[in-house]
């Protein structure tokens, strides 16, 4: 008898639409593979509750992204419930989705980052930062790229804005040189991708419209840089305790060498998507991916 999933999509994030897309290939993927699949957009969890009541799936296919989705709320949730999920749990989705606190993790453990500065968008928009120019705006807890600003200049500051003030950002020195990402699966890195894209800035635009990126697999870098990178990955994975699969953000030049930017514990899974990409160098296809993901679905267990 096959597995029940219920493949989770859409959510409350600025990332809904991408999540909605991912997850039709998702869906046809582990059809492919023999699951009963059941797909669910996430618009209301009481909703959502009654429909797992209904459907009593084996296992549920994380494929929100962004806030409540890959935060570790929708992970505490399933684990409250004892379904299992795929992906990372709680304590690696919520680390992993505050850029500030990744970056503590990757500094204790010998990984280089860029000069930051936490704040919130109000105190930056009154006191500015410390942080010489050019550096980098982002929320402290959010995904693909969305609220980034690259500041050169005083007139840039004047174009960082956010609708919440009290919302967290991060400020850090700009880095420049080549945009690298590593997938670990399972815990082992096999490849560095590099990212070229054709605007100034790996942006949301980058990642989600054809033609604006071109992936380099593998990256054009020299073969121990892209040993620091795969180090780098694997590190941040197991440190975390990632279930899976995760992917890891570089950059690298010559001056400050391989710098930590980012770890995804959700990682895109659209057509553009660079795991699927990656996989797919390692021999692994698109439906045995997400077939894997499934199989290594897990919650935490209860004790008394």
């Amino acid at each position: 008898m096959s597995k029940k999933v219920l493949v989770l999509a859409g959510g409350f994030s600025a990332e809904r639409e991408v999540s909605l897309n991912a997850c039709d290939d998702i869906v046809a993927a582990l059809q492919v593979s023999g699951y009963d699949v059941v797909l669910h957009d996430l618009k209301d969890v009481w909703a959502f509750i009654d429909v797992l009541r209904q459907e009593k799936p084996d296992v549920v296919y994380n494929g929100l992204y962004g806030n409540w989705g890959e935060d570790g709320e929708i992970q505490g949730l399933l684990d409250l419930l004892q379904i299992p999920y795929t992906h990372s749990g709680v304590l690696a989705s919520c680390v992993g989705m505050d850029k500030y606190l990744s970056k503590v993790v990757a500094k204790s453990c010998g990984i280089r980052v860029a000069p930051g500065q936490k704040m919130t968008a109000r105190d930056f928009m009154a006191n500015g930062t410390v942080i010489p120019y050019p550096y980098v705006v982002k929320p402290v807890s959010d995904g693909s790229s969305v609220g980034v600003f690259i500041v050169e200049n005083p007139e840039d500051q004047l174009k960082v804005k956010y609708p919440d003030l009290d919302c967290e950002i991060l400020v850090e020195k700009f880095i420049s040189g080549q945009e690298l990402t590593v997938m670990c699966l399972d815990g082992k890195a096999h490849v560095v991708t590099e990212l070229r894209a054709s605007d100034k800035f790996y942006d949301y635009k980058a990642k989600y419209t054809n033609g604006v990126t071109q992936h380099i697999l593998p990256a054009e870098i020299p073969h121990e840089v892209a040993e620091v990178c795969k180090a780098y990955a694997e590190k941040m994975h197991q440190t975390l305790g990632c279930n899976s699969v995760s992917r890891t953000d570089l950059r690298y030049n010559s001056e400050d060498g391989v710098v930590f930017l980012e770890i995804n514990t959700n990682p895109g899974m659209t057509s553009l998507s660079l795991v699927p990409e990656q996989a797919k160098y390692a021999g692994v296809d698109y439906p045995t991916l997400c077939s894997r993901l499934v199989e290594n679905a897990k919650c935490r267990k209860l004790s008394v």
